[in-house]
């Protein structure tokens, strides 16, 4: 995602970033940015959880499902 950015584009955004928001702003922003992250983060890896609990109940109700084979048709002479 960032592969075309070398750096000068990371002083560039460096130096936006303290024009736009300000020195006193900055701190605050990466606080909030990094709990947007760890949200993010918390979030995902609780849906994989369910997500593995889920497929594992159903891989579990699979195999123990017991097969019937289909009905033949009884042969009438």
């Amino acid at each position: 995602m960032l592969n075309g950015i070398g750096p000068t584009g990371f002083i560039l955004l460096i130096v936006l970033a303290l024009i736009l928001f300000g020195p006193n702003k900055l701190p605050e922003l990466g606080r909030a940015v990094g709990r947007t992250f760890r949200e993010f983060k918390e979030g995902t890896r609780d849906m994989m959880k369910d997500e593995d609990t889920t497929s594992k109940t159903r891989t579990d109700s699979i195999q123990s499902a017991e097969v019937i084979p289909p009905a033949q048709p009884e042969d009438k002479r």
